[in-house]
């Protein structure tokens, strides 16, 4: 697994984010993929409020109990909510700039860490990954891996709560079957790379998993898991918990 931080200069979203805590706008932060045509986060999305949050964010703040590891805080939007909920969160984030801005706006605890670094000891009830949590697992092949760091991280009882879509919508025929490839890589493994303004970012990979290859991988490594709340798009909420 990857245990790098980013630094300043190589941090994009970080840097969009910095723009908009300080001056209430940013520019475009474009992403670019090998497998689709770029596209763009809008920076103001990732300063939304639980009131603007979706359903399945709603849902995994609610269910977040006990201490609480707010993985990819990003801005810091997760960890103020669960703050007013008067929760105890800990925000961890690669980005330095991101891990300044959510200070500034009050995160009480916030960490330039990454998950993965071996370093990191402390133990969670509760693992928070959200905006495609899965995301950070980059490929199938590390799945492994991820639930043995989540073996160390998580407390008796404790639990991650993890949203993920399943794209295999992008594959779907007009009959309503599915042209995906089998014998290829997996159809959710992907790949971007991000800039804003000047600062480009390194190409990272980026993994979107179905529930059901989840769940799999999950019994493998002595977890339960279970869909807790599905989107509108082929999106979920996933509770899993050691057994």
């Amino acid at each position: 697994m990857n245990t790098q931080l980013l630094s300043a200069d190589k941090d994009p979203m970080g840097a969009a984010i910095a723009d908009y805590h300080r001056h209430g706008k940013a520019g475009k932060l474009r992403v670019f993929s090998s497998q689709f045509d770029e596209d763009e986060i809008p920076v103001s999305l990732l300063f939304r409020t639980y009131r603007t949050m979706s359903p399945l964010e709603q849902t995994a703040l609610q269910m977040a109990e006990g201490k609480i590891l707010d993985v990819g805080a990003g801005s810091g939007c997760h960890t103020l909510a669960l703050q007013e909920m008067g929760k105890d969160a800990c925000a961890i984030d690669i980005s330095p700039l991101s891990v300044e801005v959510m200070k500034e706006r009050g995160v009480r605890d916030a960490r330039h860490i990454n998950l993965f670094d071996p370093h990191f000891q402390e133990t969670f009830d509760t693992v928070l990954m959200l905006m495609n949590g899965s995301g950070i697992i980059g490929k199938l092949e590390n799945m492994p891996a991820f639930f043995d760091r989540m073996k160390q991280i998580l407390r008796p009882g404790g639990r991650i709560l993890m949203d993920s879509s399943d794209l295999r919508y992008l594959f779907e025929d007009e009959d309503g079957s599915f042209l995906i490839d089998l014998a290829g890589d997996y159809y959710g493994e992907t790949d971007y790379q991000m800039q804003y303004k000047q600062v480009k970012g390194s190409p990272f990979d980026w993994l979107y998993v179905d529930f059901q290859t989840l769940s799999l991988y999950a019994a493998e490594c002595g977890f339960a898991a279970e869909i807790v709340k599905e989107g509108e798009h082929y999106d979920y909420l996933a509770c899993l918990q050691m057994k």
